[in-house]
């Protein structure tokens, strides 16, 4: 090996440890400066406590949704909520006419809601209307018919296929349903006092004229 080649390979070797050690500083200034610029992103406390408040409220609301939703939105013992129906037009009412909930205090208000593709509000309908025919003398009882989801035309035809003469009209928008419960399934009975209080909840038909009379008998009798 000539001195020339020697002297090349010497001082190869003379600078790896000048290399190694300045690979070493790279690496620790890339460190430290990610570690500055992790410091940096971090979000202040007030702001943390902020986003969590927010969260959490956002969790709250959804809780309370679904719990309401799961359960309603009135309860008996609970004043029923304000609502207007608009009946069907007639001769006598060419645009239909309002009938406000607030309109019937002092007396007694049965509000059904049916369908007419609804099997079970069929089996109801009939004692529905002797009940209606029973009370109406009185006037202190009021029966409201509210159709849910449904077309003009039939509701129409399955009012006459049953005689039906209380007071009915559409469920505009399911507005009113869903003031009474956001689940709602036909048929549903909402019966309420003379105060506005809601009194009973009826899930399903009714199975007799009797049952509907039970229940609306003791609201009149109260002193």
């Amino acid at each position: 090996m000539t001195e020339k080649g020697f002297q090349d390979r010497s001082s190869s070797k003379e600078n790896l440890p000048g290399d190694m050690t300045s690979n070493n500083t790279d690496a620790g200034n890339s460190e430290q400066e990610f570690d500055n610029n992790s410091s940096k992103r971090t979000l202040p406390p007030f702001v943390q406590g902020v986003i969590w408040v927010v969260v959490l409220g956002f969790l709250v609301f959804l809780a309370t949704g679904l719990l309401r939703a799961q359960k309603g939105i009135v309860a008996i013992g609970e004043p029923a909520p304000e609502f207007v129906l608009t009946t069907f037009a007639d001769d006598q009412y060419p645009q239909g006419r309002d009938i406000a909930l607030s309109d019937l205090r002092g007396k007694v208000v049965v509000v059904n809601f049916w369908a007419s593709w609804c099997k079970p509000c069929e089996s109801e309908a009939p004692d529905l209307e002797e009940a209606w025919r029973f009370y109406e003398p009185r006037g202190d009882v009021v029966f409201l018919g509210v159709d849910y989801v449904d077309t003009e035309p039939e509701a129409r035809a399955y009012l006459a296929k049953f005689d039906i003469t209380y007071i009915n009209g559409p469920d505009l928008g399911t507005r009113i349903s869903q003031l009474f419960n956001r689940n709602i399934g036909v048929p549903e009975t909402y019966i309420i006092d003379q105060d506005g209080i809601l009194q009973n909840i009826k899930i399903g038909p009714f199975v007799s004229v009797n049952e509907i009379k039970m229940i609306i008998d003791p609201l009149l009798n109260r002193e």
